[in-house]
């Protein structure tokens, strides 16, 4: 797939609203209680590693208070507070989780935010939360690039294994990622990278697999090109997520013909494309997808073909049906 698109041509385009904090508040259905003494929920999940091997992966979601970055994608300050948690609530919650979690050597903790916001994870906590985490080969937490800083490092050397940190990369095209109201440039993730990899830590990024305002074909060349940054600044997995609507923003954006939710063909395309750099694990984030299968023939095997490569990073041949959602890779 070529990658050669152009930024975002403004010129005689209709005025667009300003998405900052104030207009993507105003967009936001109700938000439910959650209780910051109660885990959000957890899992385990089977994962590649760049050396091939595959492992089970548990992943404890964290309650606790909403991330200060409104990002114009994100839905997940729907599992938040809106205070900051009491003390201990983090390592009650953490403590329940490796309770429930069956014997795993990888460990996820994601909290819908930045593990390093001293407001979600209170950081006189952050001792005990590494005391709990010594059978752990690898433990992973996602943080915003600009809250990387001396705490990762102070935190990887409490613990036995290796500290990976989770950076939401979602586009290297400037323009798109400025109006993501992120807060973040492309430099800044740049400086969050360098130095997680010269302090020893492991990098993984997050990619959009679209945004508004581009066409398709935009999309998925700046999604191909985005993973190839991601790789380029040392991560050793990149994960697509993608984007999806109901957190209000993104449903005005697709009533207003500014945004449509990505295909199974685009994440096919977008996987295969990452698959053939052979420049690190890629993988497709498969959770709610389902709703993205809309052909009854074909719909369940391509999300099943998804999760296949996902574990093997190898390609297979793609899924024909006729249906619009024929596959978007010429794999095979």
């Amino acid at each position: 797939m070529p990658i050669g698109a152009g930024f975002m041509d403004t010129t005689n385009k209709p005025q667009r609203p300003q998405f900052d904090d104030n207009w993507i508040l105003a967009q936001r259905p109700a938000k439910p209680w959650n209780d910051p003494w109660q885990l959000g929920g957890w899992l385990v999940e089977e994962e590649p590693l760049p050396d091939g091997s595959v492992v089970q992966v548990g992943t404890l979601f964290l309650t606790n208070r909403e991330c200060p970055f409104r990002c114009l994608m994100c839905d997940l300050w729907r599992y938040t507070t809106d205070e900051r948690v009491p003390h201990g609530a983090i390592v009650h919650q953490i403590v329940e989780g490796l309770r429930r979690l069956p014997p795993v050597k990888h460990l996820k903790l994601y909290n819908a935010g930045s593990f390093f916001d001293a407001q979600a994870i209170p950081t006189p906590e952050l001792p005990r939360v590494a005391e709990l985490l010594t059978d752990f080969d690898r433990v992973i937490v996602e943080c915003h690039p600009r809250l990387v800083d001396r705490r990762c490092v102070e935190f990887s050397r409490r613990l036995k294994g290796c500290l990976e940190i989770a950076l939401g990369l979602e586009t290297c095209h400037p323009d798109a990622l400025a109006r993501l109201n992120k807060r973040m440039t492309l430099p800044d993730f740049r400086r969050a990278a360098d130095f997680i990899r010269t302090n020893g830590l492991r990098l993984r990024a997050f990619v959009l697999s679209t945004l508004p305002f581009l066409s398709r074909q935009e999309n998925l060349d700046w999604a191909c090109a985005s993973i190839e940054f991601a790789f380029q600044c040392g991560a050793d997995i990149v994960t697509v997520i993608p984007t999806r609507t109901g957190n209000g923003a993104m449903d005005w954006l697709q009533g207003q013909g500014h945004f449509t939710p990505p295909t199974i063909a685009d994440l096919e395309a977008i996987h295969a494309y990452g698959l053939r750099l052979e420049r690190g694990v890629v993988l497709i984030d498969l959770w709610d997808a389902s709703k993205l299968a809309h052909c009854t023939n074909c719909g369940s095997s391509r999300l099943d073909r998804l999760g296949r490569m996902n574990l093997q990073q190898k390609l297979e041949p793609p899924i024909t049906c006729g249906c619009q959602g024929d596959a978007g890779d010429s794999s095979g």
